[in-house]
């Protein structure tokens, strides 16, 4: 009975972000908004995580199945694909240098301040 509760607060929270995307006068992704929904609702204390805690483990550690459809579809556009696959290479590699880059300060940032606060206690 605990998970199905917590698929319901799941669902409130992502059904509040499509009806907060349909109000908007401007496209912006329900996704997003629901996630900055359940955001504020965990930093202000309005949702528990033990509210949410059990099944949200569950689509983290299943998380990988969610990319599936998404690349089974590439495929119908394979040709697409095929002619710009350097650009496409290109594309991939930058941004992930990028990404790493900004992870690896963020994590020395975070460790800088941690160590800081060490300090000065």
């Amino acid at each position: 009975m605990k998970i199905i509760c917590q698929i319901g607060v799941i669902f409130a929270v992502c059904w509040a972000g499509q009806i907060i995307e349909a109000l908007l006068p401007f496209s912006f992704p329900a996704s997003v908004i629901s996630m900055v929904l359940l955001f504020v609702l965990l930093a202000t204390g309005g949702l528990k995580l033990d509210h949410i805690r059990e099944k949200s483990d569950f689509l983290l550690a299943n998380m990988s199945f969610f990319f599936l459809p998404a690349g089974v579809s590439m495929l119908n556009y394979f040709d697409v694909l095929k002619s710009t696959w350097v650009q496409l290479l290109v594309i991939c590699l930058v941004t992930m240098v990028l990404v790493f880059a900004a992870t690896a300060l963020s994590v020395r940032f975070t460790l800088y301040l941690l160590e800081r606060r060490k300090r000065h206690e």
